[in-house]
C-alpha cells in the first residue's frame, strides 16, 4: 500500500485522474482561463506532451492516415499550415524521411507557414504567406516535382465573429486545394481542415470534380464542441 514522504496512506487516491481547476488571475479573461483549463485536461495534450509531439493536431493526422492510408514510404509531401510542426513529425515517420525503414522508399516532405517553425528532422521548412501572390509559385519551385499528398492545417486567426471565421478559413482551403490540383501526381491526396457553416459546397462539388472520393470526417481528437472537419480526397483525376 503506497504511503506519502509524510508516512500516511493514500489507499483510494491516485486511483484516478483529477481534473485540474485553473483559477482566474486578474486581467485573464474568463475565457482564457477556461481554455488553459480545458489544455490541462485534455488527454490529447498530455498524450503529445508525453510522446513528444508538438500538438493535439498531430493526432489528428495519424487518425486520418490510418483510415485512409496516404503517408506511405517515399511519398512526396507539401503541409500548409505547419506550424507548429505536429503534422510534420508523424510525416516524416510514416514517409520516411530520414531513410530508416531499410528496404522501404524515402520520402520528402516540405513544410510551409506564415510563422516562423522550429526545424523538425527530415522536414524542409519554409516561412512564407501562402496567400501572397506567388506563393504557389515559390512552393513549386522548392518542391520541384510532383507531390503525392497536399495537406493544410491553414487557419485565419479566430475574429470572434463565426460566419466571418468560417468564410476566412474557407477561403485558405480553396486556395490550398487549387494549389493541389496544380501540383498532385494523379491519383494523389488532398487533406484539409474546415469548418461547418455553409460555404464549404462549393468546395465539395469541386473537390468531386477532380477526386474519385472525397469524404469529410471529424477525427476522434477533434474536440466535440468544434465545428472542424478535415476533407480528405483520394485518387486525383489528373
Amino acid at each position: 500500500m503506497a504511503k506519502t514522504p509524510t508516512g500516511k496512506n493514500t489507499s483510494g487516491r491516485g486511483q484516478r485522474d483529477l481534473k485540474v481547476k485553473v483559477k482566474s488571475a486578474r486581467g485573464r479573461k474568463l475565457s482564457s482561463t477556461l481554455w488553459l483549463q480545458r489544455q490541462l485536461n485534455d488527454p490529447y495534450v498530455k498524450r503529445a506532451q508525453a510522446e513528444g509531439y508538438r500538438g493535439r493536431a498531430a493526432f489528428k493526422i495519424m487518425e486520418l492516415d490510418d483510415k485512409y492510408r496516404f503517408l506511405v514510404p517515399g511519398a512526396r509531401v507539401v503541409d500548409l499550415g505547419c506550424a507548429p510542426g505536429g503534422w510534420l513529425q508523424v510525416a516524416v515517420k510514416r514517409i520516411n524521411a530520414l531513410g530508416e525503414k531499410k528496404g522501404k522508399s524515402v520520402g520528402r516532405i516540405i513544410g510551409v507557414d506564415l510563422q516562423e517553425v522550429e526545424p523538425v528532422a527530415g522536414a524542409e521548412i519554409h516561412q512564407l504567406d501562402f496567400m501572397e501572390d506567388d506563393a504557389d509559385t515559390r512552393v513549386k519551385d522548392w518542391l520541384g516535382s510532383k507531390a503525392d499528398v497536399v495537406m493544410s492545417d491553414m487557419a485565419a486567426a479566430s475574429s470572434g465573429h463565426k460566419q466571418t471565421d468560417h468564410l476566412r478559413i474557407m477561403a485558405l482551403c480553396e486556395a490550398a486545394a487549387w494549389f493541389a490540383f496544380d501540383v498532385l501526381e494523379e491519383d494523389g491526396t488532398f487533406v484539409a481542415k474546415v469548418l461547418a457553416g455553409g460555404a464549404e459546397g462549393e468546395l465539395q462539388k469541386l473537390l468531386k470534380q477532380k477526386f474519385t472520393r472525397v469524404a469529410h470526417v471529424k477525427p476522434p481528437s477533434s474536440r466535440s464542441d468544434s465545428s472542424e472537419k478535415f476533407v480528405v480526397a483520394m485518387g486525383f483525376r489528373g
